[in-house]
């Protein structure tokens, strides 16, 4: 059998990794400027995430939550703490698909409406429901015509308010910060006149914070830039640094009923016991505020040149757009400065570095970076 090779893959095996960096198996060092798509918040295998890991398979192992977990209590107490969303509920699954999908029920359930606003250039997950609010046409399929959504332009609260006047919207469903769709940051007073509008048409907000929260931006979830609170919020990749955990912040509004949600294997003791030490190490190393001061220092000392359109992002969730594709400077980051970065459609190159990453390492960068870009000017 061979693997199905959805997958555009580098020609990098890691054998290590540890913090801002990675070994392949012939002992080249790498700078992870982008960590798994965000997923690596404080940093590969840190020593305590590690040490809480092995203590819990070694104790009891996976076993999943159809039997009583105080460590689903003891993430939720945390969680609201970290996040200062102490009076809202969470509900725990594997994903941030998963995540947006169970929002996407919740919405349906509390309203009683089937139709759903999001927005272009979005990115929500690739479950079908996921991918029906998500605009990338090269993951639609047939699927979409199942769901009833409504794509309206980033910052257009006109055209929003004309849907959610209609009445037959359960949900309007945005990102924190457009990852996928360009590091494209909504405008305050969008995001102000959005929740106002939810509010007064009785519609779920669903804040998307699958990859802008968990520190990322500088503040807990980058929605809190806004000064909003959305109804429900989703959650996932640096929620359990590389374990697969995801979850619904749910507001006081919301009801439970027994079999209202479900999932195998969300919950779980191990994806607890990651869960509950990433949020402990993230408080007690302030890497929220790391985020802030580092991500600042890079916007700030971010080479300029002709061939770079601009630089957009808050905290660790940079974005720097090209006025042309950026495949061959991404090649040669990697391949001769040995530096991963990630992506966004053609012309952007993508940082989504660990939470941990220092000064010095964002130095690192910067310079090679400004290496790279000098050669290509010269061309």
């Amino acid at each position: 059998m061979k693997l199905f090779e959805v997958y555009s893959l580098f020609n990098v095996t890691p054998e290590k990794a540890r913090g801002c960096h990675i070994w392949d198996e012939y002992g080249t060092e790498y700078l992870d400027m982008y960590g798994g798509h965000a997923v690596i918040s404080v940093g590969h295998s840190h020593p305590l995430y590690v040490e809480a890991l092995t203590r819990q398979i070694n104790r009891i192992g996976f076993y999943s939550n159809s039997v009583h977990n105080p460590l689903q209590e003891e993430l939720a107490k945390k969680l609201g703490q970290l996040s200062g969303y102490d009076d809202y509920s969470l509900f725990l699954d594997n994903s941030g698909a998963e995540s947006n999908e169970n929002a996407l029920k919740l919405a349906s359930f509390h309203t009683e409406r089937n139709r759903v606003v999001a927005f272009r250039k979005s990115f929500h997950g690739r479950t079908s429901g996921a991918v029906a609010v998500t605009d990338n046409p090269t993951i639609q399929s047939p699927f979409n015509a199942l769901h009833n959504v409504t794509f309206c332009q980033l910052n257009d609260i006109k055209g929003v308010e004309d849907e959610l006047k209609k009445g037959d919207v359960c949900a309007v469903i945005i990102e924190g910060i457009q990852g996928c769709g360009g590091i494209n940051i909504p405008e305050k007073e969008f995001m102000q006149a959005l929740e106002q509008i939810c509010r007064q048409t009785g519609t779920v907000l669903i804040l998307d914070e699958v990859q802008s929260g968990y520190g990322r931006t500088g503040k807990f979830f980058a929605h809190q830039w806004y000064d909003i609170r959305p109804d429900l919020i989703t959650m996932a990749k640096g929620m359990g640094n590389g374990f697969p955990v995801g979850g619904v912040l749910i507001s006081p509004e919301f009801k439970a009923t027994r079999g209202m949600l479900g999932t195998t294997f969300g919950g779980n003791y191990l994806a607890m016991e990651a869960a509950i030490t990433v949020a402990d190490i993230i408080r007690e190393a302030r890497l929220v505020d790391n985020a802030l001061r580092v991500g600042e220092y890079l916007m700030e000392e971010m080479p300029t040149s002709p061939l770079i359109k601009e630089v957009r992002g808050r905290g660790l969730m940079i974005g720097i757009e090209f006025h042309s594709p950026i495949a061959e400077i991404r090649e040669k980051l990697l391949s001769e400065e040995h530096i991963f970065t990630g992506v966004a459609g053609q012309n952007m190159i993508r940082l989504l570095p660990p939470l941990t990453l220092t000064l010095d390492e964002a130095d690192v960068f910067l310079n090679s970076f400004r290496k790279v870009l000098q050669e290509f000017e010269n061309k």
